[in-house]
């Protein structure tokens, strides 16, 4: 191990958006254990301590990496990108009539009127619907700056990855008041 914290390297990873999954599971298994700590018990307390250090950060890089938005927010952050938490300020413009009844909505079913259940399973729908669409303008995102990497493209990611939060946040909250009897 070269001592790198960069996931992408510590894997043996070119830093992409779009990777085979089932070769990241693969590089982490391997080096998993190479670098596990039962291996180093006889050794001295500064090769252990290498070990526990390595195999947290390679469970750290696989947890990251495996998962497409914490990838991309990874590699946002690593090119000096804020991804900050999503604000309920930050609604996306094309959003703010469905929001608008979504919270009305939510607010009869608060106050007992299961007449606004059938509304907000609508909803639901169709915010699950958006954030599938999202996903997959990610993966086309993914594949651009893979194969042409900019700041002009990371901005556009970290533009969708913001909506994706958002709309993520409503289909959560739709489904909160939706288990609620």
């Amino acid at each position: 191990m070269s001592g790198s914290t960069d996931y992408f390297e510590l894997l043996g990873l070119p830093t992409h958006l779009a990777i085979d999954t089932e070769d990241l599971q693969r590089r982490f298994y391997d080096l998993s254990r190479k670098f596990h700590p039962d291996k180093f018990a006889r050794k001295s307390e500064a090769e252990r301590q290498v070990s526990l250090d390595t195999s947290s950060l390679l469970n750290d890089a696989y947890r990251t990496l495996r998962d497409p938005v914490k990838r991309a927010e990874y590699v946002l952050k690593q090119q000096g990108f804020d991804i900050g938490e999503q604000r309920s300020k930050d609604v996306p413009p094309e959003l703010l009539e469905e929001v608008f009844e979504l919270n009305m909505a939510l607010e009869e079913l608060r106050g007992g009127d299961e007449s606004a259940r059938p509304q907000l399973v609508k909803a639901g729908e169709y915010f699950t619907a958006m954030l599938a669409d999202v996903d997959r303008q990610l993966v086309v995102l993914f594949a651009k700056h893979d194969a042409h990497p900019g700041h002009e493209t990371l901005g556009e990611i970290r533009g969708v990855l913001n909506r994706r939060k958002y709309i993520l946040n409503l289909v959560n909250e739709v489904s909160s008041a939706l288990s609620v009897k």
